[in-house]
């Protein structure tokens, strides 16, 4: 099956928040609801979608800003991994504090679960593998599904995320894509956090950060 995933860029920093859909069962999990997820819940409401679940690849602000308005609206519970177990109720941790150009301090409830490497999540009738791909922050996590993967802020388009936040790591990063993405089939779709997708062979032939390491 081929999942049906609807992209919403939520927020002043245009965090891509995806909503992946079964709506023939009416069933959908929520990964990233970043700030101001109103046309995200407006959509879920349309439709009449039960949302089993939210998945956290990270707990900067942009990506867990509207995780009480959606957890609230859905009743479902929040996946987060351990590492980071305290940012949704720090906003020094989750950087909102920090940003205060961009927005208030911000808090959430901790996770009703946690996430660790080599997991596999049924939600939704799939199967989502977590692979623990450090860097951008110590507990960011990437989730494949068949041939799509939602790789937070860890790479994007001809891009890789930033590592001069608190608890970022430049040569984690490096290893997480060149060890632990790059190895996946090249037709592997990518849905990052910011900006649009792509796909392992594209980046692996055109990113100009991270190169694969050679054989």
């Amino acid at each position: 099956m081929t999942l049906h995933i609807e992209t919403f860029t939520l927020g002043p920093l245009q965090t891509n928040a995806y909503l992946i859909k079964d709506e023939a069962a009416g069933r959908a999990i929520v990964i990233d609801p970043g700030m101001n997820p109103g046309s995200l819940l407006r959509h879920i409401e349309s439709r009449e979608l039960k949302v089993e679940a939210i998945l956290l690849t990270h707990a900067h602000f942009d990506h867990m800003g509207g995780v009480e308005e959606v957890r609230k609206a859905a009743g479902c519970p929040v996946y987060l991994h351990d590492l980071e177990a305290d940012w949704l109720t720090d906003p020094r941790k989750n950087g909102s504090s920090r940003w205060s150009d961009v927005t208030v301090p911000l808090t959430a409830e901790p996770a009703e679960f946690s996430l660790a490497d080599g997991q596999v999540i049924e939600l939704i009738g799939y199967s989502f593998k977590v692979m623990h791909t450090p860097g951008h922050s110590p507990g960011s996590v990437s989730f494949l599904c068949g041939s799509d993967l939602f790789s937070g802020d860890v790479l994007f388009r001809q891009s890789v995320g930033r590592t001069d936040l608190p608890g970022g790591r430049e040569a984690d990063l490096f290893h997480s894509i060149q060890h632990i993405l790059y190895t996946l089939d090249a037709d592997v779709r990518v849905y990052p956090g910011h900006g649009p997708k792509t796909t392992i062979g594209f980046e692996m032939a055109n990113n100009p950060y991270v190169r694969p390491l050679e054989r």
